[in-house]
C-alpha cells in the first residue's frame, strides 16, 4: 500500500441513511439518471442554443407548409392553402397563426433521405446521418448506433449554470410495443453520453397527441386516457431540509474521498458531475421555474396551450434561458403525426392547432426577449408523407397518407435566419426534390453551425480516437 488514508468517523446510522438514500436521497419519477458525460478537455462555452422540434410519426409536407393547389384531388388533400405574411409563400389554413409570423421563420422544402422506415428515419432524423450503422435494428437501440445530435452536443459544449448543455423532453420516444426507438441515444459514445431526459409526459399506449386538451386515437377520432402532464418535481422530499442536503453533502464527500483512496488506477466518472447537476437542479430557482410550466402564469399557459404541446414548448424555452443549449422537444406520443388514415380530421383538429399556438407563442416570446436571433429553431420529422391519398378500409374509415423519405419539409427560424424564405423546392406532387436537395447531414451541420461549433470540431472515444462532428455543411440561403 503506497501510504495510510484516514478519514473522519461516520455513526452508523448516517452510512446507513447515505445508502439507503442513493445520489443525495433524491428521487424523482420524471427526471432519469443523471448519465451526462464529463466535460471534455475541448468542450466549447456558447450562448447560442437550438431548440429541435421533432414530430414522430411524419408530417405530410402536403398538408403543412408545402401545399400543392394545383395537383390532382387525390394529391393535394382537403385543405386549403392561405397566404402568409411573406408575399407569394402559401401554407395549410390550419396553421393560421405561423402565417401571420413568417416574418419569422423560413422553410426548406427540399430535405431528402432514403427510407421509408419509422425506426431508421428515427435514426436518420435525430443523428443527422443518412445510412444506418453495420449493427442497426429497427427494434432497439444498439451500441453502435450514431450517436444523436443532442448527445453530440452534450459531449462537447461545456454546461453553463451547472445545467446539462442538452435535454430531451417530455419523453424517450417508445413505441406502443414497448418498441425503444433508435437514434436517440448516444450509442457508439456510450450511454453515460446520453442526453437528459426529462420524463414529463407518461407513455400512453391508447390515445395519441397533445393531451389533455387535443387527444385522440388514430382510428377512433377524439378520445380521452385521462393521462397528465407532470412537470418534474424537483423539490426536497419533506424530510430532507437544507440543513440535511448539506450534511447529506459532507458525507458524499467523505464516501468520495474514500473511494479515490480505493481506486488502483485512472477511472473516469461521472460522481461528481452528477451530484453537482443535483444539487443544481434543487437549488436553483430559476432551474426550478423552467420545469414547474403547468403552474405558469395563466395567460402564459393560454399562449403557449394547456396542453402536452404548448407545456413542452414553455418548458424548452425556459430551460434555453436558463442555460441549456439544445433541447429536443418530441411533440407527439407513439408516432403521433403517423397519418395513414383519418389524416385530415386528425391533423385539423388535434395535431395543427396546438403546434400552432405553442409554436406561435415561442416565436413571439423569444422576438421579444431578444433572443431569437440566439436560438434556432428546427421542426421536422423522420420523414414526409406521400404524394397520393390511400385508404385503409380494415383499420381506418377515412384516408391518409404513407411514410415518404424522398422529401420532407423542414421549418427553421431564429439563430441568425432571416425569415420568409423558402430553400429549395419539391416537384408538382411534393414527392421529390426538384431544386436544391438538402440532406440530414447538411441539417445537422446547420444545427451544430448555429450552436458555434467549428467544423474541423471532433468528439473522442474511450480510446481518444476522434470522431467527426460535422458530416455535412450548413444549408446555405437562410
Amino acid at each position: 500500500m503506497a501510504g495510510t488514508y484516514s478519514h473522519p468517523k461516520l455513526p452508523r446510522r448516517a452510512l446507513l441513511e447515505a445508502g439507503s438514500l442513493s445520489l443525495l436521497g433524491l428521487a424523482s419519477a420524471h427526471v432519469s439518471e443523471l448519465r451526462a458525460a464529463s466535460t471534455p478537455a475541448t468542450a466549447l462555452p456558447t450562448n447560442r442554443r437550438v431548440i429541435y422540434i421533432f414530430l414522430s410519426g411524419g408530417l405530410a409536407q402536403q398538408d403543412s407548409f408545402d401545399p400543392k393547389p394545383l395537383a390532382p384531388e387525390n394529391v393535394r388533400g382537403e385543405f386549403q392553402p392561405i397566404a402568409t405574411a411573406t408575399p407569394g409563400m402559401m401554407i395549410c389554413e390550419h396553421l393560421p397563426m405561423l402565417a401571420q409570423r413568417s416574418r419569422y421563420w423560413s422553410l426548406i422544402r427540399s430535405l431528402t433521405h432514403p427510407t421509408n422506415d419509422h425506426s431508421l428515419g428515427h435514426h436518420v432524423m435525430l443523428t443527422g446521418r443518412s445510412t444506418a450503422p453495420p449493427t442497426f435494428s429497427s427494434n432497439k437501440p444498439m451500441p453502435q448506433d450514431f450517436p444523436s445530435i443532442a448527445a453530440v452536443a452534450g459531449a462537447v459544449l461545456k454546461p453553463r449554470n451547472n445545467l446539462p448543455p442538452a435535454v430531451v423532453l417530455p419523453e424517450r420516444l417508445i413505441h406502443r410495443t414497448g418498441r425503444v426507438i433508435p437514434g436517440q441515444f448516444a450509442g457508439e459514445m456510450g450511454s453515460r453520453r446520453d442526453p437528459w431526459f426529462v420524463e414529463a409526459s407518461p407513455f400512453n399506449a391508447t390515445t395519441y397527441g397533445a393531451f389533455p386538451e387535443y387527444e385522440f386515437h388514430h382510428a377512433r377520432g377524439p378520445e380521452k386516457s385521462g393521462v397528465q402532464f407532470q412537470a418534474p418535481n424537483l423539490s426536497l422530499p419533506e424530510s430532507l431540509t437544507r440543513g440535511r442536503l448539506d450534511n447529506r453533502l459532507a458525507l458524499l464527500s467523505v464516501l468520495d474521498q474514500q473511494r479515490k483512496a480505493l481506486e488502483t488506477g485512472p477511472q473516469p466518472t461521472q460522481y461528481s458531475q452528477h451530484r453537482e447537476n443535483a444539487v443544481s437542479l434543487l437549488t436553483d430557482a430559476a432551474v426550478r421555474e423552467a420545469f414547474d410550466v403547468t403552474r405558469a402564469p395563466d395567460e402564459v399557459q393560454d399562449r403557449y396551450g394547456r396542453n402536452a404541446f404548448g407545456w413542452s414548448l414553455l418548458m424548452a424555452r425556459r430551460l434555453v434561458g436558463a442555460g441549456v443549449n439544445l433541447v429536443q422537444v418530441n411533440l407527439g406520443n407513439n408516432e403521433a403525426w403517423d397519418t395513414h388514415g383519418n389524416a385530415f380530421p386528425n391533423l385539423k383538429n388535434m395535431l395543427l392547432p396546438p403546434t400552432d399556438r405553442g409554436l406561435s407563442a415561442l416565436l413571439d416570446d423569444l422576438a421579444e426577449s431578444g433572443e431569437l436571433d440566439s436560438t434556432l429553431i428546427v421542426m421536422a420529422g423522420e420523414f414526409g408523407r406521400t404524394p397520393k391519398i390511400f385508404g385503409l378500409p380494415q383499420h381506418y374509415k377515412l384516408p391518409g397518407r404513407d411514410h415518404w423519405g424522398a422529401v420532407q419539409t423542414v421549418f427553421m427560424a431564429g439563430g441568425g435566419c432571416e425569415g420568409g424564405r423558402i430553400v429549395g423546392a419539391s416537384d408538382a406532387l411534393g414527392g421529390y426534390p426538384t431544386d436544391n436537395p438538402q440532406t440530414p447531414e447538411n441539417l445537422g451541420a446547420t444545427i451544430y453551425d448555429s450552436l458555434g461549433l467549428p467544423q474541423e470540431l471532433a468528439w473522442h472515444d474511450d480510446l481518444g480516437r476522434p470522431h467527426p462532428v460535422y458530416h455535412g455543411t450548413p444549408i446555405a440561403g437562410l
